[in-house]
């Protein structure tokens, strides 16, 4: 397995995680920013191996046809993304078994025991080596500055195909976000099964999804990133809503 590949990266990632400064909540890992199916229905992937907010943990969100959310993750609510984006949903957060595993260089497996069989194949294309060239050559400063960020964001969409596109912004719970792709690869392949049911082909939403400001691609996009969230303030930030275990 050669170093560029996308499981190498994550492997090396997992092993030495490395947090941007700040005194701020922040986080570092792989994850499939989303991914649209014609039947409706949508999936996320995060794999932070490394946050100030919480211990390593991965999370898979999940959208159904007719627009509920649920946030499953290995951490309770307040220590997963939940914790950032469970006010878009009435659903409870889910703490549940969620096992990752590369099946080969550029292909993983995501898998939830009895709700999910999820496996994905990346690739590159010339906007998404584009979009990583930018990545490894922007100054840090730019990625903590929401006037930067705003045009990255509206570059990267228009490149990428993937719709509107905001690195900062307001989460559902409201605190603020930045985030920073450091590496970006395209989903190439796809099949996923929950609960038994076939999802079918990926296809984009007739709405594109959002969470608070934070805008989901209209096409199969993996990155490598780090970022920012506001400290949680009580006074102004809502909670996570309780973590249930999964029926």
């Amino acid at each position: 397995m050669t170093n560029n590949t996308p499981a190498a990266i994550v492997a090396a990632l997992n092993e030495r995680p490395e947090l941007p400064t700040g005194d701020d909540e922040r986080f570092a890992g792989f994850g499939i920013m989303g991914l649209p199916f014609a039947s409706g229905h949508y999936l996320g992937l995060r794999q932070f191996p490394a946050a100030t907010f919480a211990p390593a943990y991965a999370s898979v969100w999940h959208r159904d046809p007719v627009g509920r959310w649920t946030f499953y993750a290995t951490t309770p609510g307040e220590q997963s993304c939940a914790r950032y984006f469970s006010s878009s949903t009435s659903n409870d957060a889910v703490q549940c078994d969620i096992g990752v595993t590369w099946d080969a260089p550029w292909s993983l497996s995501i898998t939830i025991p009895g709700l999910l069989d999820w496996t994905v194949t990346l690739g590159e294309s010339r906007a998404t080596r584009l979009m990583t060239d930018i990545g490894g050559r922007l100054p840090e400063w730019a990625w903590t500055n929401p006037r930067a960020l705003a045009t990255i964001s509206r570059a990267a969409g228009r490149v990428l195909g993937v719709g509107e596109m905001r690195l900062a912004g307001t989460a559902s719970n409201g605190q603020t976000f930045m985030v920073a792709p450091r590496k970006v690869w395209t989903v190439t392949g796809t099949r996923a099964v929950l609960r038994g049911t076939d999802l079918g082909e990926s296809a984009p939403l007739a709405i594109q999804a959002r969470l608070g400001d934070f805008r989901l691609p209209q096409r199969g996009i993996a990155v490598v990133a780090n970022g920012h969230f506001e400290n949680f303030d009580p006074t102004r930030h809502r909670r996570s809503m309780r973590t249930v275990a999964l029926a």
